[in-house]
């Protein structure tokens, strides 16, 4: 699913790291997509064995554009909602290391059955 995720989040032609990724020493693009993949847990279970998985990933967008942050975080969320994700609410504050970026990000999740083809 994080490949998925990923690909959906470059078609919007931004970079996508992994949160935390950037080294200390490396310098921020100006714009940027995060995730953080933060569970993956089964779904319903059926003769002693799952038969889905709920991924749930954080996706944060950070940029040196306030506007930027607000109109492209909404434009992954209704990416991620057409390529059939679950995103609720309208997003949150994140932190930035860096004094020049500002961020909002969202959690987004994927019930994945087994056995299912995805279109995410």
């Amino acid at each position: 699913m994080r490949d998925a995720l990923i690909s959906l989040l470059a078609a919007l032609e931004y970079p996508v790291f992994l949160q935390g990724s950037l080294l200390p020493d490396e310098p921020y693009p100006p714009s940027f997509f995060t995730i953080w993949n933060d569970d993956g847990y089964d779904g319903s279970h059926y003769d002693n064995d799952a038969v889905s998985t709920i991924w749930r990933f954080s996706v944060n967008f950070y940029s040196t554009d306030p506007a930027l942050v607000i109109s492209e975080l909404d434009a992954a969320r209704a990416a991620l909602k057409a390529a059939g994700w679950i995103v609720s609410g309208r997003g949150y504050d994140v932190a930035s290391d860096e004094q020049t970026h500002t961020g909002r990000g969202f959690s987004a999740l994927y019930l994945d059955f087994y056995g299912r083809e995805t279109n995410a």
